[in-house]
């Protein structure tokens, strides 16, 4: 309420006049009693009219805007003195605030404006009031600039979802080449626009603190914030300056270049499947034993590719060929018998005669040429059945042909299955590597299932699985040895096997319908190797074992704390790179001791 509302109820209050109370000669008289004020009796409390002079008394109470049950004396009647010095107070305590407020509001409102001009200039540097940033800064964009210096993500070429076969030395080459100069273009792209935003907000700020009044703390606070715009402005600049002569002295690396060669093995060992790296530690195992399954491999390889021999002799093939030519004249001279032989036939023919007197007349003669024919007709038959015979002697050029292409067909089959068996379930390089790569996916599966908490638990359970981030399982190579002895005990098998099925086939001339046991203990080679995952379950932790040194246990904290507290995107990084990274600071005190200061201070 308004002073001067309620200041007519206070007047309207004090009216005590007849008239002014409804009329009648004691309106006046009970209006006094009931607001307080005068004498009465008892009898006017409960009449018709006594109650409406109390309902006048409580609503111009009311009027006042006070709460007429604070001031009952009793009976229906109020203390009106009381109610109207409240009211009083009431007007006096308006007049004090509304002369206040005109003095202060302007205060107020100079004071805001000039909070408001404060927080637009920490806005406009990218910070809030409230704490936190929005926007770049210029140490954030010289960040950027300083990551072209870096290594490579190679999961962001095109080239790195390839396989290494795919892809060419020139293309990686030509890859790293377009991809630093792509990385300067937008770096020098995005640092022009930059600086265009830094100095428009920097332009602005400097309108806005021209606003505060000299000597304001908030005028102090935001010439900081207009010094970090221009700090921000030469970091940029001198940023990208930098990037520009970056891409001015650009020089392509080359693939005979020194550093085109190290592209190429860093790129190349990136596109490496798991195999390939499980192919490589089993190297670091056993050198000898991998040199062995190699040596297999490859004989299996050749056996598999080399054609076969034939499976005889030049010596009986000219035999055989001068055999047949002979049959050859043999049957071209059909019933022709030779000089000699006629003239045995025809002289003991003509002995005969003599001998029976018979020599006169043509009978001798006829007689002579009939035998001498038939003799002709006998030597003619016998050398076609010579003829035949050898024919079916198999031992014919054609014969022997087909009998040395069946031979070399059984023997080229039965090495192709043993090659087939090899790849399949042998101990090839592939196998060996396929069976350490689920090995160790099995171990760190099972540690990660081991160390989280069971279902309905409030903290963590302890570890069941193996320690698969040890260097050694004392295991290992006992069991690696057993399995690599297999190998020779396949590899006896293999040359005993087919080069005695070879000369058995050869030595019977026959068929070469057995099938040589060339895998008889291929199957079972590494049926072993999948029971190593439970206790083999090697995992190195390559930069922490590289900065502190096997033999210090801080090694293993830090692998606790990354497997355990670290960010996923740092896990994910440490364990794609970190083999890498260890390697790379082998040679390098001053970056280990960098690191191991890290190291120390998420470690305790």
């Amino acid at each position: 309420m308004t002073p001067q509302q309620i200041r007519g109820a206070i007047n309207a209050a004090n009216l005590e006049s007849a008239s002014q109370h409804g009329g009648g000669a004691n309106a006046g008289y009970r209006y006094m009693y009931f607001s307080g004020r005068g004498p009465g009796t008892s009898s006017l409390i409960g009449t018709e009219f006594g109650q409406q002079a109390s309902r006048e008394v409580r609503n111009n109470i009311s009027a006042m805007g006070l709460n007429p049950d604070n001031y009952i004396i009793g009976e229906g009647r109020y203390n009106l003195n009381a109610a109207i010095t409240d009211a009083n107070d009431s007007i006096t305590n308006i007049r004090i605030n509304d002369a206040i407020k005109e003095r202060i509001d302007p205060i107020v409102s100079r004071e805001k404006q000039y909070d408001s001009l404060s927080d637009q200039i920490r806005a406009l540097t990218g910070e809030r009031s409230g704490g936190g940033t929005v926007g770049p800064a210029g140490p954030a964009f010289n960040q950027a600039l300083s990551q072209l210096s870096a290594g490579r993500n190679y999961g962001s070429s095109d080239l790195g979802s390839m396989l290494n076969f795919q892809v060419s030395d020139n293309q990686i080459v030509d890859d790293y080449n377009n991809s630093k100069l792509s990385s300067l273009n937008s770096v020098i792209e995005r640092g022009n626009t930059q600086i265009a935003g830094i100095q428009e907000r920097l332009n602005a700020a400097n309108q806005l603190l021209a606003g505060l009044p000299a000597g304001d703390a908030r005028r102090t606070s935001s010439e900081v914030f207009v010094k970090q715009l221009n700090d921000d402005l030469k970091s940029v600049t001198s940023a990208v300056t930098s990037a520009q002569d970056m891409q001015k002295n650009f020089t392509p690396i080359t693939m005979d270049s020194p550093e085109g060669l190290r592209e190429i093995t860093s790129f190349r060992s990136f596109l490496q499947l798991p195999e390939e790296r499980a192919s490589q530690q089993l190297f670091q195992i056993d050198p000898d034993s991998y040199r062995t399954a190699v040596s297999l491999g490859r004989q299996y390889r050749d056996m598999a590719t080399q054609p076969l021999e034939p499976t005889t002799t030049p010596e009986t093939e000219q035999l055989r060929t001068t055999i047949e030519e002979e049959a050859m004249n043999q049957l071209r001279l059909g019933s022709t018998i030779g000089a000699e032989e006629r003239r045995g036939y025809e002289q003991a023919i003509r002995g005969a005669q003599t001998a029976r007197g018979n020599i006169f007349g043509l009978g001798p003669a006829v007689q002579e040429a009939a035998q001498i024919g038939a003799a002709g007709e006998q030597r003619k038959l016998a050398r076609f059945g010579a003829a035949q015979q050898f024919l079916g002697s198999g031992e014919t050029s054609g014969a022997a042909r087909a009998r040395d292409l069946l031979l070399r067909e059984g023997i080229q089959q039965n090495r192709l299955g043993a090659a087939a068996g090899f790849i399949a379930g042998g101990p090839s390089i592939g196998n060996l590597a396929q069976a350490r790569t689920a090995q160790q996916q099995g171990a760190l599966q099972g540690y990660i299932q081991a160390n989280q908490a069971l279902p309905g638990g409030f903290n963590q359970q302890a570890s069941t699985a193996s320690n698969f981030y040890q260097t050694v399982d004392p295991g290992i190579p006992v069991a690696l040895t057993g399995e690599f002895n297999k190998l020779y005990n396949t590899q006896s098998n293999y040359l005993a096997n087919t080069y005695g099925a070879q000369v058995d086939a050869l030595s019977r001339v026959a068929v070469a319908n057995s099938t040589p046991n060339y895998l008889s203990a291929g199957a079972d080679i590494f049926k072993g190797v999948g029971s190593l995952g439970g206790t083999a379950g090697i995992f190195a932790c390559w930069v922490a074992r590289e900065v502190y040194g096997a033999d210090n246990p801080k090694w293993l904290e830090f692998r606790e704390w990354m497997f355990t507290k670290a960010s996923d995107n740092l896990r994910k990084f440490y364990l794609e790179y970190g083999e890498r990274i260890a390697k790379s600071i082998r040679n390098k005190p001053k970056i280990k001791a960098i690191i191991r200061k890290w190291m120390d201070s998420k470690i305790g």
